[in-house]
């Protein structure tokens, strides 16, 4: 069983106080403070926490990692706003990005073409790989 101390003032003499929306309420009798447990939240894998700031810094618009990896925008919105990560300014480009499986990213890199001219970026995403590119010194 869970040990419930006060969220206030860490005490642990409380007593059950009713219900509230199906949760269970309590009193801390140190410091006369009503409170209820802690609900649980969904969490995410600090996998998709960092991939999704890795794209964010790449240039992609949350809209675009929330198709990418499946997490809500304003998940990802919050999680750069709780991180304080601030975006470069890239106001001459966009990248671009592809989603390949395996075989297909081998072959896409066999053409010399496809490497010259241009930054690119390969990181994982689960079974898949995805491409980054940008045109270098885009006016």
């Amino acid at each position: 069983m869970d040990v419930i101390t006060c969220p206030k003032c860490n005490g642990s003499t409380l007593v059950k106080s009713g219900i509230i929306k199906d949760r269970q309420r309590y009193l801390c009798k140190s410091c006369i403070y009503y409170f209820t447990v802690n609900k649980l939240g969904k969490k995410i894998d600090d996998y998709y926490v960092t991939k999704a700031l890795q794209l964010y810094l790449e240039g992609l618009s949350f809209r675009e990692i929330e198709r990418i990896i499946g997490v809500s925008h304003v998940s990802i919105s919050n999680w750069v706003k709780e991180y304080k990560i601030k975006k470069p300014p890239h106001p001459n480009y966009h990248p671009s990005y592809k989603i390949f499986k395996h075989n297909e990213l081998v072959e896409y890199l066999k053409t010399k073409d496809q490497l010259s001219g241009a930054g690119m970026i390969i990181t994982e995403l689960g079974d898949k790989f995805m491409l980054i590119k940008w045109e270098r010194f885009k006016d």
